[in-house]
């Protein structure tokens, strides 16, 4: 019998915003997500005969943060030849990374959670020569599901990102984040994601 159900999915973005220019920040995220020939290496992909062929393939192609790309979207270039957008030059970038072996460490035990890798990571550039990364983390994503081995995985794979993006933006590891709150309308403070 067919059915549908609802979850309810509390979560949890980590908002970061830099003094450093946008290019130097995108550059910084890059360092750890490299940015392989897709078609080349899927085909490599495609064609090995073993996890171990597999597995290694994707390690040579990983960056240093265990990720790469799959996607880089120019959302800005929309929005230029938008004339009621109010973007006036800013970059937007949701660069869309992950790596195949992670999600399927995940996947293995919890099949929803290939919804929610590859990562999304949001990149804004703000007035004033300054950077907003947005990441939503995975182990949140996945929380309802209560798979202790799934998350476990999560919890590495958000990590690895967040370290990444602090490096990145110049957040110190140690920084504890500020505490949640509620996100805003969307007419409200449009600068924060």
């Amino acid at each position: 019998m067919a059915s549908e159900q609802v979850l309810d999915v509390a979560v949890r973005r980590h908002v970061l915003t830099s003094e450093r220019p946008f290019q130097v920040v995108l550059d910084g995220i890059y360092t750890g997500i490299s940015q392989p020939d897709l078609g080349a290496l899927f085909a490599k992909l495609a064609a090995s005969t073993s996890y171990e062929e597999f597995t290694g393939l994707v390690r040579q192609a990983q960056g240093s943060a265990g990720l790469f790309r799959f996607w880089h979207l120019d959302d800005d270039h929309v929005l230029a030849l938008d004339p009621q957008a109010d973007q006036a030059g800013r970059r937007l970038v949701r660069l869309i990374a992950g790596n195949p072996v992670t999600m399927g460490q995940m996947t293995r035990h919890l099949p929803a959670a290939g919804s929610y890798a590859p990562v999304t990571i949001f990149i804004q550039e703000l007035p004033g020569d300054r950077t907003q990364v947005a990441y939503d983390t995975v182990a949140s994503a996945i929380a309802p599901y209560a798979d202790a081995a799934a998350s476990q995985v999560a919890q590495h794979l958000d990590t690895d990102v967040l370290s990444l993006l602090r490096h990145a933006t110049g957040i110190p590891a140690t920084a504890p984040p500020g505490p949640p709150r509620q996100a805003r309308q969307p007419d409200e403070h449009r600068d924060c994601p």
